[in-house]
């Protein structure tokens, strides 16, 4: 399917348009509508956030009269299903658009296909595969938990240059600079959650909110605590309740932190820990789509072990801190390079005076 350079420019501004709902729309897919007739701009929307209209509502309403007989650029197929909105299909059908490219077809299930399929039966000409990597990326966790149940879960971890994340006696703010938090504050407040370890709490305690850049709504804080040993006074319980994952079924513990308002489940392994691989099935059920994992050493391994890890947020400081200091993940020695894990670089810049590097697991 050959698109022309005008096609090309108005996909472009409709990821541009969704890119302004990356931080609002969970449990949402973001997504950008432009309506073009006669090559003139008519609308733009996008998805703000979930319950509210959808991006090619608010273009339609934009263009009024003018959306007739133009062509909608939707990075998303759009809706075919009455969910808290009407369809959007049904929305572009009655404005009589005469055409519709999408940047990809929806993996929702309710969806895949149908509202395009609905658009044809109407006589609109539909195409679709129009900068769908771009679509894809800007919704890879709404993707993977379409497709396999799961979130998308990144790993983030600041660590110096001979990677290190921690001295030997547990210093380790800051080995990253100003800029880099900042960042890594972005990426926080993309996602759907924010998930870190008992072993973090203890020895950091975090608030683990979005502080240093603008965010309209704080993602869910996730606690693996397989003991319950949290303290009531961490800092991690105040605020907005937060979903504990543990192995205790400690009634009295359970009682005291269900009455502050969190909520817990309870999925343990055979060794006693938290089972992580249903922990992920859990939060693809509850409908989050990003999990943002900031812990030690003990849970990035167990999590790099355990198949959850889809990708790698790595700050690398321009310093060296000692053989002795703590290192990125508890991993298991290897006696052949042919067993190491081979990682699939996707972006390596200079933020401030660090190096941000994003690398994939070859399954993801």
């Amino acid at each position: 399917m050959t698109f022309s350079a005008a096609d090309h420019a108005a996909m472009a501004r409709a990821l541009q348009l969704a890119a302004l709902g990356l931080n609002t729309t969970s449990p949402n897919p973001r997504v950008g509508c432009v309506l073009v007739r006669d090559g003139i701009t008519v609308g733009e929307g996008w998805h703000r956030r979930a319950g509210e209209a959808h991006a090619e509502i608010h273009a339609l309403r934009q263009a009024g009269a003018a959306a007739q007989g133009a062509t909608a650029y939707v990075t998303l197929e759009p809706c075919s299903h009455f969910g808290r909105t009407p369809p959007c299909a049904d929305a572009l059908i009655d404005a009589g658009v005469a055409r519709v490219v999408a940047a990809m077809e929806d993996p929702n299930p309710l969806v895949a296909g149908r509202g395009m399929a609905r658009l044809r039966a109407a006589g609109i000409v539909t195409e679709h595969g129009l900068l769908e990597n771009d679509a894809r990326e800007m919704n890879i966790g709404f993707v993977a938990r379409m497709t396999r149940g799961r979130p998308w879960l990144r790993l983030k971890a600041a660590a110096s240059l001979d990677g290190k994340t921690a001295l030997q006696n547990g210093v380790s703010q800051w080995i990253t600079g100003p800029e880099a938090r900042r960042d890594g504050h972005a990426w926080r407040a993309r996602a759907c959650a924010v998930l870190t370890g008992i072993g973090t709490v203890k020895e950091d305690d975090p608030q683990l909110t979005v502080r240093d850049v603008p965010c309209e709504r704080q993602p869910l804080r996730i606690l693996i605590d397989a003991r319950l040993d949290v303290s009531p006074t961490a800092r991690i319980l105040q605020g907005e309740p937060i979903l504990i994952a543990t192995a205790s079924e400690d009634s009295a513990r359970h009682a005291g932190l269900s009455a502050a308002g969190h909520r817990l489940i309870v999925l343990p392994n055979p060794a006693g820990k938290v089972d992580l691989p249903r922990l992920m099935n859990e939060l693809g059920a509850l409908g989050l789509n990003e999990i943002h994992a900031e812990a030690g050493f003990k849970l990035n391994g167990s999590l790099l072990r355990e198949g959850c890890v889809d990708e790698l947020l790595l700050y690398m400081a321009p310093m060296l801190v000692g053989d002795a200091a703590h290192g990125l993940f508890n991993l298991a020695a290897l006696t052949k390079l042919e067993d190491a894990t081979r990682l699939e670089l996707r972006d390596v810049r200079q933020v401030g005076r660090d190096i941000r590097v994003v690398a994939r697991l070859p399954r993801a």
